[in-house]
């Protein structure tokens, strides 16, 4: 057979065979020796450290035993078989059990023999066991590769533990692969990259990551390894960016008309942040190059996202083109209509609304005025990508909060021009700088940090359970003052797994403490009838009812500028991002808003840190930073879609300071060399073209 590589499926690795080889691929991805090689030890064990057994007790982690097996016998039946040895050293006599793979471990251990054993110690009567341990005979000149004063420990499944693959199995499988392949493996990155960065050698970081002789050389391969990750993430999604530019032409938008500059003098109805007017202008610069932009604009509930959404689309209809705006449910949609309207009024240009409970008859006029160049603006929900929606001359498209959209689906929205029409992504929910940078690395980022002056902060306190009436009684103060309140929920009926406060308990509760005809109560959940559900918002809005009680349906679209207080029960069991969009619903008006985290006596700790985070700050950017840190990256983007997060050894909560020095780096390269056509940059040449998918979504924001 030809010489092994990291290439070669993992089956022809000596120790693997066919079954074994089936049970790595399904439980860990291991298709190939190289896929062996990237499953990381998650930590190392100081094998310099021994204890004697009259030491050992239940709160320890690991320890690590020299002594001798002197007896071992199966006991039990049937299910409750299980193989139990003395092992024994001069301090002491102490139990290993074992109740899986039996049979081989009758055959392997050997009774009489000196061994290192390694597990978690436990106590029962008195009496100290050891259940499951690593067990290695102890010879002193074993020849190893590495040093075994760290010794790795590697994730592993109940199924690869019965085929005898636990951290120690996958450890001989690393050490194999390694004497096997290492040679001949070759170097990832050029060599001017690695003096630039001082990083180690490819080989020299395999080496280090599974077999370290020392804490520094751990160090050295860690930093290696998570810089090239992140350099080849940069490398793609930038050079799809580069591509994108190059390829796909995009309208010119090269003036700034009549209904630009009528809605900015006359209807606007406060003047604009620096970080709108700055925003704004990379938008026009963007939309004046002819190539398509694709940018991402990020900022915090309130920031006025929408005002910079629309002068962009006016932007576009002065320069002959439509616009749409994108949303992800209908009450968001059904408010940029209501908000859109009436900042543009009757007369600067036409905007229609079209989601699934739009009437048929409306739905064909709307379709008549989009082809024939009548209808400007187009507002609404999945409804736009249907075959049906087709535009006359569509050059510039509005999604707001991407990430609830699939990538296929705003692909149509793409396509419904022979010219890519302008592409323009919001987002409420802040990203952390390293999430941004990875995962929209291919998109133009923009941020609002700044909110329109006079708006005031909003007050954030958090109460438990026995100072609910304090509570009462500061909502009825409020209301007394003319002002309305939210009530959010996290469930609509009582959950057996969950101990929460539910809506409906909930709403008996407050009719008692707030009785008609004094108090009106409005109720919406995700449950109701879409009919339902918009009687009871407006009813609200109108100010026929002072209490919104709800669930986290309202968290995006709901505007009423005279409600000041937001109540949330059971805050300890939303998230963070969620918390602060919740937040953002009161605080819209000129007069002192207030949100009250209610929760439980018992907190957890991540619950507490949570709560403690709200009350501390009213700055998205920051509450992300702390969610990232809280959730890791997989559950904060609530997307998988770029597969850019699926990493294997970069962590993007604690590696910011090395994704910036990646893309940095990556950014310098295409400033030199946008081709990589230099012969130094031939690898990384090769390492785009080889992996490159043959159908890619990646030029769609």
């Amino acid at each position: 057979m030809a010489e092994l590589s990291l290439i070669t499926p993992i089956e022809y690795l000596k120790g693997v065979g066919p079954q074994k080889a089936d049970l790595l691929k399904k439980e860990l991805m291991v298709f190939s020796i190289g896929d062996l090689l990237q499953c990381y030890p998650f930590r190392y064990i100081d094998r310099t450290k021994f204890h004697k057994v009259r030491e050992l007790h239940a709160d320890m982690i690991g320890a690590q035993v020299l002594g001798r097996l002197i007896s071992l016998q199966e006991v039990g039946e049937k299910r409750g078989r299980r193989l139990v040895g003395q092992f024994r050293d001069e301090t002491g006599m102490m139990e290993l059990v074992w109740f899986q793979s039996l049979t081989w471990l009758k055959k392997t251990l050997q009774v009489g023999s000196a061994y290192i054993i390694y597990g978690k110690p436990s106590e029962f009567n008195g009496n100290i066991s050891m259940t499951h341990p690593e067990m290695e005979l102890y010879q002193q000149q074993a020849k190893k590769i590495g040093n075994q004063t760290m010794q790795p420990v590697y994730s592993s499944t109940e199924k690869l533990k019965k085929a005898n693959l636990d951290s120690r199995g996958i450890q001989k499988l690393q050490e194999t692969a390694l004497m096997t392949v290492l040679k001949g493996v070759a170097e990832t990155l050029p060599a001017y990259l690695m003096e630039k960065h001082q990083l180690i050698s490819f080989q020299q970081a395999l080496l280090g990551i599974h077999f370290p002789q020392n804490e520094q050389i751990l160090k050295l391969a860690i930093r290696r390894l998570k810089f090239e990750e992140l350099f080849f993430i940069q490398l793609k999604l930038l050079r799809n960016k580069q591509l994108n530019t190059q390829k796909y032409k995009g309208h010119r938008f090269d003036q700034v008309g009549e209904k630009f500059n009528r809605f900015f003098t006359e209807r606007l109805p406060f003047p604009l942040t620096n970080a709108q007017k700055r925003v704004v202008k990379e938008i026009r610069l963007d939309c004046n190059t002819g190539a398509q932009m694709n940018r991402l604009v990020q900022g915090d509930v309130g920031s006025g996202k929408t005002v910079v959404a629309l002068m962009s689309m006016l932007l576009a209809i002065d320069n002959g083109f439509q616009a749409c705006m994108m949303a992800p449910t209908e009450i968001l949609a059904t408010q940029h209509y209501h908000g859109i309207t009436s900042l543009l009024g009757e007369d600067i240009c036409k905007v229609r609304l079209l989601t699934g409970s739009t009437p048929t008859k409306a739905r064909r006029i709307i379709h008549q005025e989009l082809e024939d160049g009548t209808l400007d603006i187009l507002i609404g929900t999945h409804a736009l990508i249907e075959d049906k929606v087709k535009f006359k001359n569509i050059g510039f498209v509005v999604i707001d909060e991407q990430h609830r959209f699939g990538v296929e689906q705003r692909a149509k929205l793409w396509r419904k021009n022979i010219i890519p029409p302008h592409m323009l992504v919001m987002t409420a929910t802040p990203i952390p700088r390293t999430l941004a940078m990875t995962m929209y690395g291919d998109l133009d980022i923009s941020i609002i940090d700044e909110l329109p002056a006079g708006r005031k902060p909003i007050k954030t306190v958090h109460f438990f359970e026995n100072q609910r009436l304090r509570v009462f009684g500061f909502m009825r103060e409020e209301i007394a003052k003319g002002r309305q309140v939210y009530i959010v929920y996290p469930l609509i009926k009582e959950s057996e797994k969950l101990d929460l406060l539910y809506l409906e308990a909930g709403l008996e509760g407050l009719m008692r403490e707030f009785p008609l005809p004094d108090y009106r109560i409005s109720i919406v959940h995700g449950k109701m009838p879409v009919k339902d559900k918009d009687f009871e918002m407006q009813r609200f809005i109108k100010g026929e009812t002072q209490i919104m009680v709800a669930t986290t349906v309202i968290e995006v679209g709901v505007n009423v500028p005279n409600a000041s207080v937001m109540v949330i029960e059971n805050s300890e069991r939303f998230g963070l991002s969620q918390l602060h969009q919740l937040r953002g619903r009161v605080g819209r008006g000129a007069e002192q808003s207030f949100c009250i985290l209610m929760s439980g006596d018992k907190l957890s700790k991540e619950g507490r840190t949570r709560l403690e985070t709200m009350v501390r700050t009213n700055d998205g950017f920051e509450i992300a930073e702390v969610d990232l840190q809280l959730r890791g990256p997989g559950d904060i983007s609530g997307t998988q879609q770029s597969g850019v997060l699926d990493m294997k050894i970069a962590d993007l909560a604690k590696d910011q300071a090395i994704l910036t020095e990646a893309r940095q780096s990556v950014i310098q390269l295409f400033q030199e060399d946008p081709e990589l056509g230099a012969p130094e940059n031939r690898l990384l040449l090769n390492y785009i073209q080889k992996g490159q998918p043959s159908i890619s979504w990646d030029k769609i924001s």
